[in-house]
């Protein structure tokens, strides 16, 4: 891995307190950078830093909601004022909302959109200046195999947020060609985490999907590892998971 001048990078990970967060918070542990682990649950993060410290990386805890608008500045003042160099930017941090448009709190779309929309693009907006300026950085935002697939009722606005994040990251990867800062939207299909677990579907979706179909987080974490590194603007694990975004393309909206 090339190091930005010589020193030891470190990355920005949200949502990193369960699932591929975590897995790519272990991931980047092992191959060589510090850590800055940020979510709502501090305990988790705190058990994942001690683990983490471990494998021999510096690792710093900054527990934030970004449903809260003040979030993404709050986390890059936290970083500044620590000294923190960051290199790298993982924008995971996510949940969906399964109960419908018109039976679920606008509050809670609110969030939804403030943390899965709003916020990674806040803070990309925040930390890619310096990493422009370094010359090496790396955004990955985690988008999904549902932005790529047609739109679904119930979850109404997960899939339109996630084809919003993927357009967002190939934009930006065109825009910062040749600045040495790589872009990449990672788009997982059925993952093995405790998302559906929290929005409720766990028996809908394990009845509905063969088990050869779902992948681990530790998995999906290595091919977007690898994917931004090698600078690829999108990354779809898994065959299967690449063979239905292609149908995708082919279905008629209705």
């Amino acid at each position: 891995m090339s190091r930005p001048n010589g020193r030891r990078p470190a990355v920005l990970i949200t949502g990193a307190s369960a699932g591929i967060g975590a897995a790519l918070a272990r991931v980047y542990a092992a191959e060589g950078w510090d850590l800055i682990l940020t979510a709502r649950r501090e305990g988790p993060l705190q058990a994942l830093a001690a683990e983490l410290t471990g494998l021999g990386a510096t690792v710093t805890v900054l527990s934030e909601d970004l449903a809260d608008p003040d979030a993404p500045r709050r986390l890059f003042d936290a970083a500044s004022a620590r000294g923190l160099n960051v290199d790298g930017l993982v924008n995971n941090a996510g949940f969906s909302l399964t109960d419908g448009f018109l039976q679920t709190d606008p509050a809670a779309h609110a969030a939804m959109i403030r943390v899965m929309l709003t916020a990674p693009i806040e803070l990309a907006r925040l930390f890619a200046p310096r990493m422009v300026e370094n010359g090496y950085g790396r955004i990955l935002n985690v988008a999904s195999l549902a932005g790529q697939m047609p739109a679904t009722g119930g979850d109404t606005l997960y899939g339109p947020i996630k084809s919003f994040l993927i357009k967002a990251s190939q934009g930006l990867h065109l825009e910062l060609r040749g600045t040495g800062v790589h872009v990449t939207a990672l788009c997982p299909g059925y993952t093995l985490t405790e998302f559906h677990d929290a929005n409720g579907t766990r028996a809908e979706v394990s009845a509905a999907y063969p088990g050869w179909m779902w992948q681990t987080a530790d998995h999906v974490a290595r091919v977007g590892y690898a994917a931004v590194e090698a600078n690829r603007p999108k990354v779809t694990p898994g065959v299967m998971n690449n063979i239905l975004a292609g149908l995708a393309k082919h279905l008629p909206d209705r």
